[in-house]
């Protein structure tokens, strides 16, 4: 069973110590560098969330979902709404479904609208990515024609 749960002193290292693959290197940035960007936003008016990805009790995920990002170039939607920063599934663990499994608890998440009311949840993601444009799709989020910092954007209401 997948859970979300918060990232601690006692599961930290295993948390960055995650990765993708080698060829998805390119879509996501590491973890240690998410949960600094969390310090950043948090310090910056932002509400960051970010959350280990447990399969049982293995750690094989992270995701960072922020609300109210400043500082940055957003897409037109962005105001008061939630958006799934990163996401990935460590290497060793992927095509097992928790991807999925994680996109459904994250969304359940963010529907009890932790930091306040939105409409939207939105992704930023690179073109190339076929198989997150695939998952996103497949939960109802659909691109919106903004390409911001070479990044797609996909939403979906809430």
């Amino acid at each position: 069973m997948i859970t979300l749960r918060k990232i601690t002193l006692e599961n930290r290292r295993a948390i960055f110590n995650l990765e993708v693959s080698e060829d998805q290197r390119r879509f996501v940035a590491s973890n240690l560098s998410s949960v600094a960007s969390c310090y950043v936003l948090a310090t910056n008016e932002g509400h960051p969330f970010p959350f280990a990805i447990y399969a049982d009790e293995q750690p094989v995920g992270f995701v960072m979902i922020t609300y109210r990002i400043t500082g940055y170039d957003l897409p037109t939607i962005a105001d008061d709404s939630y958006c799934i920063l990163r996401l990935m599934i460590d290497k060793q663990h992927q095509n097992r479904g928790y991807g999925r499994e994680a996109m459904k608890k994250i969304l359940e998440f963010i529907r009890t609208f932790p930091a306040g009311p939105a409409q939207f949840c939105w992704i930023p993601y690179k073109a190339e990515n076929a198989a997150a444009k695939k998952l996103y799709e497949s939960y109802g989020f659909r691109d919106n024609g903004e390409i911001i910092e070479n990044e797609q954007i996909t939403v979906l209401r809430l």
